[in-house]
C-alpha cells in the first residue's frame, strides 16, 4: 500500500467513524429526501410521465448537492477547534487528507442512495442495474468535487464560520431550482431556462435520469460525464491548493 493510499485510509476511518457509531444519524439525514420523494413524486404522477423514474435521479442529486456540499461543517468546526492544526503537523500527505474526508461524504451519499432507491422500488420505480450503477458512479465524481469545495469554502471563512454559511446557502437553492430537480424547466419561462442551460448541474441531472431509465447512449450522459468531472478536478485542484497552504 502507497503512502498517500495509507493516509487516506487513516483519515477516512477517523472521519466515518462517528458515523458508524450513530447509523440512527443516517436515518435522519434520509428524512427530508423521502419526504420530497413521496409528496412530490405522488403530484407529478402523470404530469411527467413516469413520475418515479424522473424524480428519483433529481432527488439523488439533491442529495449530493445538500450533503457533500455542507461537508465543509466538519472541517469548520476542526479549524475553530485546532484540531485541523493538529493534523497539519503531523506527516499525513496533504491531497490524502482532502481525498480522506471528500470520501467520508461520498460514501454517506452511496449509503442514502441505495436506500432511497430501495424505498421507491416497490413505488413504482424501474431499477436499470447497468444505468443505476452508472448514474452512482457519476454521483460520487461529483460528490468527491463538491466536497471539496465546500473545504476550500471552510478554510476561507475561518476563524468564525460566517462566509462558509453565507454563500453554502445563497448558492444552493438557486442550482437546486435551475436544475430542474424538483420540477421540469421545459415548462418554464425563456429567461428562466437560459439560466438552467448555464448551471452545471442541469446537466448532471438530465444524464442522472437517462442513465436511471436505462439509455447510457443517451447525448445527455456524456455532458454530465464532463460537468462532474469538471467540477471534480477544480475542486481538487482547488482543495488541494488551500489545503496544502494550511490555516
Amino acid at each position: 500500500m502507497t503512502t498517500f493510499l495509507r493516509d487516506t485510509t487513516i483519515v477516512f476511518s477517523r472521519e466515518i467513524r462517528p458515523s458508524l457509531r450513530n447509523p440512527v444519524g443516517l436515518l435522519f439525514e434520509m428524512g427530508q429526501p423521502l419526504l420530497f420523494l413521496f409528496l412530490f413524486g405522488t403530484l407529478l404522477s402523470g404530469a411527467v410521465g413516469s413520475s418515479w423514474q424522473w424524480f428519483v435521479p433529481g432527488i439523488l442529486v439533491m442529495m449530493c448537492l445538500t450533503g457533500p456540499l455542507g461537508a465543509g461543517y466538519s472541517l469548520l468546526v476542526e479549524l475553530l477547534g485546532g484540531a485541523l492544526e493538529r493534523m497539519l503537523v503531523t506527516p499525513l500527505n496533504r491531497t490524502a487528507m482532502l481525498v480522506g474526508k471528500s470520501m467520508k461524504a461520498t460514501i454517506t451519499l452511496l449509503v442514502e442512495a441505495v436506500l432511497i432507491i430501495v424505498v421507491a422500488v416497490p413505488l413504482g420505480f424501474e431499477l436499470h442495474v447497468a444505468g443505476v450503477l452508472a448514474g452512482l458512479a457519476q454521483l460520487a465524481v461529483f460528490a468527491v468535487g463538491l466536497g471539496s469545495l465546500s473545504f476550500v469554502l471552510a478554510i476561507k471563512s475561518a476563524p468564525n464560520g460566517t462566509l462558509f454559511y453565507m454563500v453554502s446557502q445563497s448558492v444552493l437553492f438557486p442550482l437546486l431550482l435551475l436544475s430542474g430537480v424538483l420540477l421540469p424547466l421545459e415548462t418554464a419561462p425563456g429567461w428562466l431556462r437560459i439560466l438552467g442551460q448555464l448551471n452545471p448541474v442541469t446537466y448532471i441531472v438530465d444524464a442522472q435520469r437517462a442513465l436511471f431509465a436505462g439509455h447510457l447512449a443517451d447525448p445527455s450522459v456524456l455532458y454530465g460525464t464532463i460537468s462532474v468531472c469538471a467540477i471534480a478536478a477544480i475542486g481538487l485542484h482547488l482543495g488541494n491548493r488551500a489545503i496544502r497552504k494550511g490555516v
